[in-house]
């Protein structure tokens, strides 16, 4: 990896910020950027931006994830998810480096009746966000030929835009938590991704792959199993999804697999529950908890 020089998009957002802990720590060049110094939606800025620090690879970690607001804020949302991949993936070709872009689980409309969702299963998102992912990472796909497109989900690592921190938040103002027990998917931990997506530029594949940890769970075993590692006693109720009455559609299993990714690097991946149990054991200052 010492050879590479690394462009982060999405400086300060969670998985940028594991990035950046890991690439420092191994001494990889690297410049990361937040959305007020690169603005991926804006092609000719980006076109400079690239020119300029000239990288080998680009790590999109830039992202409109706010699910509900997209709903109505759809311009935004496909600005960033869909022409932003699209603009990395023409310049990345341009200047021949490899471009890795992250994906979601919500491309996925959840009626799948058996077994878990692989790269060839047919697409179906049921929200906005879910149509701005999709086309990202066909635009991606489409306009470079050295990329890497991973389909993520419920990503959580330092940071308040995950479950995780919004649940402990929860726990401090509530007595009572109801967490849905019928929404199913599989918690993917920050370091995991950086990790296997370094394997990857490693191991120079290409294509599009599934990367989230092993095994799958609901939201509600996933806060039990939170609270059990914290030793918090507070009860939390599991409830239906649809008492929430969110505006976006989500879909109620888009659990993927990872057997893809784990035979092409050779590698067995961590099943979920071991990452929770990394971010508390080692990160826990994080939280404040």
């Amino acid at each position: 990896m010492r050879h590479h020089k690394i462009l982060i998009t999405g400086k300060r957002g969670q998985l940028a910020t594991a990035f950046e802990e890991r690439l420092s720590k191994e001494g990889i060049d690297y410049v990361a950027l937040s959305r007020s110094e690169c603005d991926i939606t804006g092609f000719e800025t980006l076109k400079d931006i690239v020119s300029s620090i000239r990288p080998t690879v680009i790590i999109n970690c830039a992202a409109y994830n706010l699910v509900d607001k997209a709903e109505v804020e759809k311009d935004m949302a496909f600005a960033v998810n869909a022409i932003g991949p699209k603009n990395l993936s023409i310049l990345s070709s341009k200047h021949a480096c490899k471009l890795i872009h992250y994906s979601s689980d919500y491309v996925f409309d959840g009626n799948k009746e058996t077994g878990l969702y692989t790269e060839s299963d047919t697409t179906s998102p049921l929200s906005v966000y879910g149509l701005s992912k999709l086309e990202g990472e066909r635009n991606a796909l489409e306009n470079c030929d050295d990329v890497l497109v991973f389909r993520t989900s419920w990503v959580f690592g330092k940071g308040v835009q995950n479950f995780v921190y919004k649940l402990l938040q929860w726990e401090k103002t509530n007595e009572y938590l109801k967490v849905a027990c019928d929404e199913f998917s599989v918690p993917t931990y920050t370091d995991m991704i950086v990790t296997l997506t370094l394997k990857a530029i490693e191991q120079d594949i290409r294509g599009l792959f599934h990367l989230t940890s092993s095994g799958f769970c609901s939201r509600y075993e996933w806060a039990r199993l939170v609270f059990e590692i914290l030793g918090i006693k507070k009860h939390i109720h599991p409830v239906h999804m649809s008492i929430f009455n969110l505006p976006a559609k989500r879909p109620r299993f888009s659990a993927m697999s990872n057997d893809l990714l784990s035979k092409t690097l050779c590698i067995d991946i961590p099943h979920w529950s071991e990452g929770v149990r990394d971010l508390f054991i080692n990160k826990i200052s994080t939280y404040n908890y």
